[in-house]
């Protein structure tokens, strides 16, 4: 038996890796008593991770969420050896060279199994499929989502088309199951270890050279920053979360991308702390776990609607559409030179750093499709080529929310001021200046739009604004219609 480890970069709630280990613990177990040597029976341990590059330059995942793709899997080798499990690394280009590898490597050890946790999307269910056409027996567990895909449907036996409602049955497929069909946490020495007997030099030790230096491992995540977040901002997170100069998100959307902590766990936690919180969904608490909702919530989606990983548009009347691609507007809005400050600010938090704000993302997003017209399948593709937490199903669901053509997506004529949207979310300009040190002179009362006082001072601070909101409002309400 070799397991196959994927998207998933953890050994706490892992159903595979636990089917695995029971299955190679029987079979030592078996193997014990009739032999006095233990190396057949480590030989059998063997998982395998591939960096296959080229394939994931095809998915446009960026350099940072893959350099913290290979940090993930360096930790987890040094975990899988206290659980007597070796991992090999193998470098192959593509998904093809994935199955021709496998193959060999079944053959060789004379097995045809190989566990693994599924994937969602379309091209990583083809290669799956292949591998079994191939004569590779592939057991498959779910570990993406917090309530298993297929389970949430309405009364016609679909897929909910409106998130609320789907929230609603979300909640109480919970409340019907409880947590039983979670599985236990596998432990291992560093998710056992103390934070308090743990040198603080010791978990925050960092390589200074990676792209990704600047996001801890996720065992650091589990120890240091998620209880602070639980602790001290889980409760002011429906008051802050809107607000890109204050620390209040939670920072692990990188680590659910890459499958290095699992939603279920997350919710787990919040769960030991507030025990009711699932029977009280409209408090302020309840706020962040309703972003977990959202994740599943698309991810759901792709897995009754495959065709989202192609690029369509979930709503049939926008299919057809002609989008008017200008490409200097479009090289503008990447380089953060729209001429809207808390627009560019955030396309330079975005190119400087892998991230962006929640809130700057529906922004940035809105005056891509909605001011400037511009395909939202470009700004989908350009997110992942630069964000660390790119993930297919987050990222095409808040793309097609944010150009009225997704599921429960915005009405095409709610289009986003981004000069109120600054001055209600920026008020006093301190994220803007941070990125935007060009207007460090500029007062506070002409700092959302400050062509004016740039023009009046004689300033060359600042580019002018490539397209004026309400000519580009009446632009986008006409295009839609």
């Amino acid at each position: 038996m070799i397991f196959w480890f994927r998207n998933d970069l953890r050994t706490h709630d892992n159903p595979a890796l636990q089917y695995f280990i029971n299955s190679f613990s029987n079979t030592r177990l078996s193997n014990n008593s009739s032999a006095n040597t233990s190396e057949s029976v480590t030989n059998m341990a063997k998982a395998i991770f591939f960096i296959s590059e080229k394939q994931w330059q095809l998915h446009d995942w960026s350099p940072i969420k893959v350099d913290l793709i290979k940090r993930h899997v360096k930790q987890l080798s040094e975990q899988l050896t206290q659980l007597n499990i070796k991992l090999d690394i193998v470098e192959v280009d593509d998904f093809q060279q994935q199955i021709q590898y496998l193959a060999e490597l079944t053959k060789r050890y004379n097995t045809n199994e190989v566990v693994a946790n599924s994937e969602l999307e379309v091209n990583e269910q083809a290669r799956d499929q292949q591998c079994i056409d191939a004569g590779i027996n592939l057991t498959l567990f779910e570990s993406d989502v917090i309530v298993p895909k297929g389970k949430v449907l309405n009364q016609s036996n679909e897929m909910y088309k409106v998130f609320t409602p789907f929230k609603r049955a979300w909640l109480k497929y919970i409340r019907d199951h409880g947590f039983d069909y979670f599985p236990k946490l596998i432990q291992t020495e560093q998710n056992e270890a103390d934070p308090a007997k743990t040198s603080p030099s010791e978990l925050t030790k960092r390589d200074t050279d990676s792209p990704s230096a600047s996001w801890p491992l996720a065992n650091v995540v589990e120890q240091l920053v998620i209880p602070s977040f639980i602790q001290d901002k889980l409760a002011y997170y429906d008051e802050e979360r809107d607000f890109p100069a204050i620390k209040a998100t939670s920072g692990l959307s990188p680590y659910l991308a890459i499958g290095a902590i699992s939603p279920r766990y997350l919710l787990r936690l919040i769960l030991n702390k507030h025990p009711d919180i699932l029977l009280s969904p409209d408090l302020p608490l309840f706020t962040w776990i309703n972003e977990l909702v959202w994740r599943d919530f698309y991810r759901h989606l792709i897995f009754h609607n495959p065709n989202l990983c192609k690029h369509q548009c979930f709503n049939d009347k926008y299919k057809s559409t002609l989008w008017p691609h200008n490409e200097s507007y479009f090289n503008a809005w990447c380089n953060g030179k729209t001429g809207y400050p808390l627009v560019d600010a955030a396309m330079r938090q975005l190119n400087q750093t892998g991230w962006m704000h929640n809130r700057l993302r529906m922004v940035v997003a809105s005056f891509l499709t909605k001011h400037l017209l511009i395909d939202w399948r470009q700004g989908e593709k350009y997110f992942m080529q630069k964000l660390i937490d790119g993930d297919l199903a987050a990222n095409n669901g808040g793309w097609q929310w944010a150009a009225s053509t997704g599921c429960d997506a915005q009405p095409y004529f709610r289009i986003f001021n981004p000069i109120l949207q600054s001055k209600r979310f920026d008020p006093n300009g301190e994220f803007i200046r941070k990125y935007l040190p060009e207007l460090s002179e500029v007062p506070i009362k002409e700092l959302h739009l400050p062509h004016g006082y740039i023009k009046k001072n004689n300033l060359d601070a600042y580019w002018p604004a490539i397209v004026d909101h309400k000519e580009a409002r009446e632009a986008a309400l006409n295009f839609y219609k």
